[in-house]
């Protein structure tokens, strides 16, 4: 049987370490011929090119697309990557596309294949994201033929917006998959390798929210003063290209650039970044790292602002308004938490569920004609 041609899109150092797991087991497997579209922060310097990282996994069949400038305006972000995806579809003619969560890139791949008539898989659609990206999230499950979700409330959501129960897989975040490895590297060699000097630390990442950028130079600012005020040390990520991000550039640069008391990075290899995040003391910030994966190793958040307003109901996430006093505040109650980790998003086992579902026959002869399924109404005032 020739191998079924699978293209993963990936646009950020984060969503190609939710990928990962699932893009090695399918190249392990002679069923499928397995094909990456690196697009987004991964070809922009300022981020780290972070395409190198791929690379380094080993992986064959690797296209780079530079689908944006600094500027970071999201609607030619999309219109370019449509345009150049769409292109890249027609030559490699793929038997299905994989795209992850909720920014433009995976909208314009979900464009790309449902305009194409090329089944499209959603990886964790479903959730809450805040912002623009909810907006986005939902968007792409529309626009998608199978959804590969975290938990049963992602999959209640994709019910509720009338998505057919059989093309709803919940196998987990794939990137739990990385978190439990017993391979991954150790504290001391990450802070050597990075040159982090800390003997215990936080972590910071802080991105813009789009909804929001009248307010986030003076959240940004506030965020920052917390961060020194507290006397503790931190290894902070640079922000996502979304707009806005060079407001948080030019507070970092103003307020970081010299600092003893942080370290400053444009990109961590997802491993390290684990190892690092494991033995935190707490993140601070607004990233979805905070709500996702710092519980499942039991460390502790202090969330900034509405980014991830309603994603998790875990009561040692600390959601705090964008103001100094706060988040100090907050930064104290954190440093006397100590959590026993919570799975609210899987098992570690997503990579099996999602190939096993490839690796059947149903997937692939599934009409990709959708219909919309009504949900029942009871309760609900509909009344114009």
């Amino acid at each position: 049987m020739t191998p079924r041609r699978i293209v993963f899109m990936t646009g950020t150092r984060a969503d190609f370490g939710k990928i990962k797991s699932l893009i090695t087991t399918l190249c392990d497997d002679e069923r499928f011929d397995v094909h990456i579209f690196a697009t987004g922060m991964h070809m922009e310097p300022q981020y780290g090119y972070t395409v190198t990282e791929i690379e380094k996994c080993g992986f064959a069949n690797i296209y780079r697309y530079i689908n944006q400038t600094s500027n970071g305006l999201m609607d030619r972000i999309l219109a370019s990557t449509t345009m150049g995806f769409g292109d890249y579809v027609r030559v490699t003619q793929p038997d299905m596309i994989v795209v992850h969560g909720d920014r433009v890139e995976a909208l314009a791949g979900a464009i790309v294949g449902a305009l194409g008539n090329v089944p499209v898989a959603h990886i964790e659609g479903g959730e809450v994201s805040g912002t623009i990206d909810e907006h986005i999230r939902h968007a792409v499950s529309k626009m998608c033929h199978f959804h590969f979700v975290s938990n049963d409330d992602a999959r209640r959501r994709l019910l509720q917006l009338g998505e057919e129960p059989e093309s709803v897989f919940v196998i987990g975040s794939p990137d739990l998959d990385i978190m439990g490895s017993k391979d991954l590297p150790s504290l001391a060699a990450t802070k050597a390798h990075y040159d982090i000097p800390f003997e215990s630390y936080a972590i910071l990442a802080f991105h813009p929210v789009t909804t929001s950028l009248t307010s986030l130079r003076a959240d940004v600012e506030a965020l920052v003063a917390a961060a020194q005020e507290s006397g503790r040390r931190f290894v902070a990520i640079y922000p996502n290209s979304d707009q806005g991000t060079e407001i948080i550039f030019e507070t970092y640069e103003e307020r970081l650039a010299g600092e003893d008391w942080v370290r400053l990075f444009p990109s961590i290899r997802f491993e390290y970044f684990l190892t690092l995040l494991r033995h935190a003391d707490f993140v601070l910030g607004n990233s979805s790292m905070g709500i996702r994966e710092a519980p499942f190793y039991g460390v502790p958040t202090v969330n900034v602002g509405d980014r991830q307003k309603g994603r998790s109901a875990n009561p040692h996430i600390l959601h705090v308004p964008p103001q100094r006093t706060a988040i100090l505040g907050a930064i104290a109650k954190a440093d006397a938490l100590r959590l026993e980790p919570r799975h609210e998003f899987g098992d570690g086992d997503s990579h099996l569920r999602f190939r096993d579902v490839l690796g059947g026959d149903a997937i692939w002869q599934t009409s990709l004609q959708k219909y919309f399924r009504d949900v029942p109404l009871a309760g609900l005032d509909v009344t114009p």
